[in-house]
């Protein structure tokens, strides 16, 4: 089982740009780990509904191995807020 690292482009209220938010996602497939991390996302605010300064609103930044996975503590399954910064133990 692998998973994925998403960024999400939400419209924070208060903030005067859309922000990247960056979730772990412990499903192999990444068209349901993206679809996954935008609803995780709607938490924060309003997902961006198009690109922004060329960055798209939703993108697999790497996919993680069952080991990185292991090691991070992802579960199967498992969605992981891991906040705006780029979670470079997580690349």
């Amino acid at each position: 089982m692998s998973g994925w690292l998403i960024a999400v482009l939400v419209e924070v209220p208060g903030e005067p740009a859309p922000m990247r938010y960056y979730f772990a996602i412990g499903h192999e497939d990444r068209a349901k780990s993206e679809w996954t991390a935008i609803d995780a996302a709607a938490a924060f605010g309003r997902v961006s509904a198009s690109p922004v300064k060329g960055i798209e609103p939703v993108q697999a930044v790497v996919a993680l191995t069952p080991a990185r996975m292991k090691r991070l503590g992802l579960a199967e399954r498992e969605v992981r807020p891991l906040g705006k910064a780029l979670p470079r133990r997580w690349l």
